[in-house]
């Protein structure tokens, strides 16, 4: 995908080709990383690039259920494995984390091509970030904040990834999607920038 999401007329396309490019954002802070350096924390931060990869296919995830209204586990369950959303398990490979957050991304857009933009998805209550004083928000709304939440995990993932070994973001992706060397810009490499 190039550094911009397509100018596409139908909305709904539009929230989900924003969500896919946030999502390559965190995809290409993985790529040419060992499955060691994806569970790297390489700043003051705990965050891992397999962490922050694994913790965004499950948020994305969780909205995707609020939105047909599914519940994985119960209440207690998923506060108890919050925290392990960003962890990188031992067992766990990039490329099995990658596949899941591929996995989730057509679950996203499978679900979100049945819905009306406008439906009501209920907020939970009892939740103290989330707001007393509205019951629903819409689809719409949901596909935003996982716009919002993707792009804020992105930079974290950016942040990491450079720590690692200097790479960022436009090289990163130049090379995983195979672009020429540019005045511009020089694909990622290895042994490069």
């Amino acid at each position: 995908m190039p550094g911009l999401p397509p100018p596409l007329t139908d909305e709904r396309e539009l929230l989900l080709a924003f969500i896919a490019q946030q999502r390559d954002g965190i995809r290409f802070a993985a790529y040419g990383l060992t499955d060691e350096q994806a569970r790297l924390a390489s700043t003051v931060s705990a965050l891992t690039i397999g962490g922050l990869l694994k913790h965004a296919a499950a948020t994305e995830e969780a909205w995707v259920d609020r939105i047909v209204d599914r519940t994985r586990g119960t209440v207690e369950e998923q506060q108890a494995g919050y925290d392990d959303t960003f962890r990188m398990g031992a067992d766990e490979t990039l490329a099995h984390l990658l596949a899941r957050y591929d996995d989730v991304g057509r679950e996203t857009a499978r679900v979100v091509r049945e819905r009306n933009l406008d439906d009501p998805v209920p907020v939970p209550t009892g939740v103290p970030w989330f707001p007393d004083d509205v019951d629903a928000w819409s689809v719409r709304w949901v596909l935003l904040h996982i716009v919002e939440e993707t792009a804020r995990h992105a930079g974290h993932a950016d942040i990491v990834r450079e720590a690692i070994d200097g790479a960022s973001m436009y090289p990163l992706m130049a090379a995983a999607e195979g672009w020429p060397a540019t005045e511009w810009l020089t694909p990622w490499s290895p042994a490069g920038p």
